[in-house]
């Protein structure tokens, strides 16, 4: 028992302790750092995100795995044309019969291009990134690469790929193919693929098609009349399903599983990345939404 000091005394001591004690306390949760967001569980084998603009990684998971990698790989198809000097996107190529006979061989996905029809470049870029068309994708690398046969010019573009791949200092990756139906040799892995994907988007007419829903091309006819296509669909769901998204490409294949980069932009900041062998088309969606949805929480 305290004595020698009166009631109101003790009672004012004991009011300013309680006081001094709450703005502690107050102070101590002011100062407590937000939670962290939880890292996602994802079902694909690969994954990886950035932030597009510093290229500081956000998430990770085997991101330095080699993994074949389906049509994603048209992504350098795509970047490797637009780096040609003097492009001329408007310049006209003739569609040929072995790029139709290469397509139905392979049961691959097309743009179903007609024998004979003259196609411009941007069409053929088209062409290749929303539905994923390997006869696009050939007539590219036909037309772009270097030598006196079809089968010289398209080695000399899948070179060109490979050029562009060290030149960016990526040491997981390598291709063997123009569209990802390679012969056993074609893989990079999430962290090269998203870094891939990200020099790419530099370019504003890869931005303006990777973010195209759906495209309708007029070719010209060997008759020298104008046909209109039938609509090409961009294969990238998450442009309909995941507010913010600005492209890239969908990719799937036996070895490949189901792969799908990824970017979105959201109150002025990107984030791009890649997921590789997931088991669906809905399921690699699911992933990549957890992962941008994640990236954005941690910029």
């Amino acid at each position: 028992m305290i004595t020698g000091i009166p009631g109101s005394r003790v009672r004012r001591a004991a009011a300013v302790t309680v006081t001094a004690g709450a703005m502690l306390a107050t102070a101590a949760l002011t100062a407590a750092p937000a939670q962290a967001a939880t890292a996602p569980t994802i079902v694909a084998k690969g994954g990886y995100v950035m932030n597009n603009a510093n290229g500081k990684s956000l998430y990770t998971k085997a991101a330095d795995t080699k993994r074949s990698t389906g049509s994603t790989t048209k992504i350098m198809t795509a970047k490797v044309v637009l780096a040609q000097s003097n492009l001329n996107l408007d310049k006209k190529v003739t569609i040929q019969k072995a790029y139709s006979d290469y397509v139905v061989a392979n049961n691959a996905s097309q743009a179903h291009l007609i024998v004979g029809d003259k196609v411009t470049v941007r069409q053929l870029l088209y062409g290749l990134m929303l539905p994923s068309g390997c006869d696009a994708a050939y007539a590219l690398a036909d037309t772009y690469g270097s030598g006196t046969t079809r089968d010289a010019r398209v080695k000399s573009f899948i070179g060109k790929m490979n050029t562009a791949a060290k030149s960016l200092g990526l040491t997981n990756t390598h291709f063997d193919s123009f569209d990802g139906i390679g012969n056993g040799n074609n893989y990079s892995t999430p962290r090269d693929l998203t870094k891939i994907a990200s020099s790419a988007m530099k370019n504003s007419t890869f931005r303006t098609v990777v973010k195209t829903k759906s495209y309708t091309a007029k070719t010209i006819t060997k008759t020298g009349s104008t046909r209109t296509m039938n609509p090409w669909t961009n294969t990238n769901g998450l442009l309909s399903s995941y507010s913010g998204t600005i492209g890239v490409k969908t990719g799937s294949g036996p070895e490949a599983g189901y792969c799908l980069v990824f970017a979105a932009t959201r109150n002025g900041k990107t984030v791009i990345g890649t997921v590789l062998s997931s088991t669906s088309i809905p399921q690699r969606e699911s992933d990549a939404k957890k992962l941008m949805t994640y990236g954005f929480s941690k910029i």
